[in-house]
């Protein structure tokens, strides 16, 4: 008899899910919530983040609104939006980018209507910061079990 009968298999590990957060510019609303995401999953969750038009550079009020919480995001760079991004991601987030965002068959898609912070200061921000991290929260309880 060997070592292992009578012994149930170990139950294969599932694959993290991926988000992927797009905006306009990837400068603000879609880097918060990858950073909000990142910080609160950890690697329990695969984050992307990209824009339809990305921006030279993450807006300053945004870095400003996540470094007081703890997250620096000041290194991040804005990133073009990808058919491939879209393919890889299980969740897909938009955030104003409207209908350039490709749609795949068993994707999940889900519209959060934020305000965007383009051109406001950091009080302005702030809010969008701490609805971003509810609905962040939220996604965290329904995608981990």
């Amino acid at each position: 008899m060997s070592e292992t009968s009578g012994t149930k298999p170990e139950p294969k590990p599932r694959p993290s899910p991926s988000v992927l957060f797009v905006c306009v510019h990837n400068a603000g609303r879609s880097q918060m919530a990858a950073a909000w995401l990142a910080h609160l999953a950890g690697d329990r969750i695969e984050v992307r983040s990209a824009g339809s038009a990305p921006a030279d550079s993450i807006n300053p009020a945004v870095a400003e609104a996540m470094n007081e919480v703890g997250i620096d995001i000041s290194a991040e760079v804005p990133k073009i939006l990808t058919r491939e991004a879209v393919q890889a991601s299980d969740v897909v987030i938009t955030m104003g980018c409207g209908d350039t965002c490709p749609v795949f068959p068993g994707k999940r898609y889900l519209d959060w209507q934020l305000d965007d912070p383009a051109g406001r200061g950091v009080a302005a921000v702030r809010p969008t910061r701490d609805a971003i991290r509810a609905r962040v929260e939220a996604l965290v309880a329904d995608l981990l079990p």
